[in-house]
């Protein structure tokens, strides 16, 4: 019985820490989900061309945003504590 009872714990354990884990990804990406899912309710369904840099002396931060609904977006932030900026990809004719 003791036995299937810290099997039971560790089994809980395990679910609560996974559910509560932080992504691998750098900060602002996690910061760039919430927000877009928030503003434009996008599900994101990966994000790509991801550029950090620096601008007069503030961190700079740019990616490409593809919805699971199709919809892509161009994002981008000046700033650690700046929101950021949503442009809707559309196509474009040269």
């Amino acid at each position: 019985m003791s036995r299937f009872w810290l099997f039971s714990v560790v089994l809980l354990v395990i679910q609560v820490s996974n559910g509560h884990a932080q992504s691998s990804d750098p900060a602002w990406l996690d910061d760039l989900t919430f927000q877009i899912a928030t503003d434009k309710q996008c599900e994101v369904s990966y994000i790509l061309n991801m550029r950090e840099g620096s601008l007069g002396g503030q961190n700079t931060y740019e990616a490409r945003v593809q919805c699971e609904d199709g919809r892509m977006f161009d994002a981008s932030r000046i700033g650690d504590n700046a929101l950021f900026t949503f442009e809707k990809c559309e196509i474009q004719v040269c």
